[in-house]
């Protein structure tokens, strides 16, 4: 009979805290990220559309690192810096939202809300650069 009892209890306990999870999973806020500053190109909003961006952006990052490392092969499609450039933008004063707090960056944004860390700007910059970089595509 205490068997029962126990096992009731851890189910009683169990079910708590799922719908305490369920709960506290209401409040969490789906990510809006800024939207792009300009298209990237005449015939294209984006290198790719956004559900496939989504989906694969890791993996564009990735293999555009492995081909500029690598290979030597530069383009800009899937290049980091153009990323940056085009999505991370100023808010009312002026500033550039810091990467490290908040959720106003760009990545930042959808990164918190999945729960993934972000290790790129260890050594990349997390704000547009000023200069133009003239890479063929």
């Amino acid at each position: 009979m205490k068997l029962h009892s126990l096992l009731n209890t851890l189910a009683k306990i169990s079910i708590g805290l799922l719908l305490s999870l369920a709960v506290s999973a209401q409040s969490i806020t789906i990510p809006h990220p800024p939207k792009a500053k300009k298209d990237f190109s005449d015939t294209e909003k984006c290198v790719a559309p956004i559900d496939i961006i989504r989906r694969n952006h890791a993996s564009f990052l990735q293999h555009q690192r492995n081909d500029t490392m690598r290979r030597g092969i530069r383009t800009t499609k899937h290049s980091l810096v153009n990323c940056i450039n085009c999505h991370v933008t100023q808010d009312s004063d002026g500033n550039y939202p810091n990467i490290k707090e908040g959720s106003e960056h760009f990545c930042r944004s959808c990164h918190t809300y999945a729960a993934v860390n972000i290790d790129c700007f260890q050594c990349h910059a997390s704000i547009p650069t000023e200069s133009d970089i003239s890479i063929i595509p």
